[in-house]
């Protein structure tokens, strides 16, 4: 049984909370090492020239952003987030100078229920964000349901280390470490940086994680550890 509230309502206050200074913390707490995660993602999909992306509890937009501006603007990108201060970040990006045509729009929208009709997109992505959505399977079906035959899901994740000592040491970092900094340059009421290592470390990885990928009806599922385990890569085909 889950010991961490992510009951939709305090989710999204805690993210509005955190809006204004959520990329810099997190490329800060991350040494900057998620800017390789994304740039990986994007790598590894395969996309065709036509069909739409859609990447959902898209937050600040940077993996939505990212693939646009790998495909400059041959597709249409949609990033779908919940909370709106989010994705006002998101939008800024998206028109800060130099950033040119990049067919990629930003759309509040809850992952549980998403307002897109069946096969739509060639891929439904989302980064560090499914482990936020109250019902996971629910969002996972969403998810699956608005991808095309033959289309990719791609989750990107926190997950837990198994080499001996760097699990320890994550562990340390993501209880103790984490949660001053963030709390400190990010100050809020819903606690959010003691959230975040609740909240992965509840969440399933691994085996764990490709076995409820496989259980809402996607097939080829496969991993991809980075950074010794800390994040992992997961694809499926619908």
């Amino acid at each position: 049984m889950s010991t961490v509230d992510k009951s939709r309502d305090r989710v999204k206050k805690m993210f509005a909370e955190i809006a204004p200074r959520y990329d810099l913390l997190n490329h800060v707490l991350s040494l900057n090492i998620d800017t390789l995660w994304r740039s990986r993602t994007v790598r590894a999909l395969e996309l065709n020239q036509t069909d739409p992306v859609l990447d959902v509890c898209t937050g600040t937009g940077d993996l939505a952003l990212a693939i646009a501006r790998k495909h400059r603007g041959v597709f249409p990108v949609i990033g779908s987030d919940f909370c709106l201060p989010m994705l006002q970040r998101a939008r800024s990006k998206q028109t800060a100078p130099g950033s040119g045509d990049l067919n990629v729009s930003f759309i509040e929208a809850d992952t549980e229920q998403l307002p897109f009709p069946d096969n739509k997109f060639q891929a439904v992505t989302v980064a560090f964000g499914i482990r936020n959505v109250s019902e996971t399977n629910r969002g996972l079906s969403e998810m699956l349901r608005v991808c095309k035959p033959g289309g990719v899901v791609a989750i990107l994740e926190f997950s837990r280390p198994t080499f001996p000592g760097l699990s320890q040491l994550y562990d340390a970092y993501f209880r103790w470490v984490l949660p001053k900094i963030g709390q400190s340059l990010s100050k809020n009421d819903q606690s959010a940086y003691n959230y975040l290592p609740a909240s992965v470390r509840e969440f399933p990885s691994g085996r764990a994680m490709m076995d409820l990928m496989e259980s809402i009806g996607l097939r080829d599922v496969r991993q991809t550890p980075m950074t010794f385990g800390v994040a992992t890569l997961y694809l499926g085909t619908k």
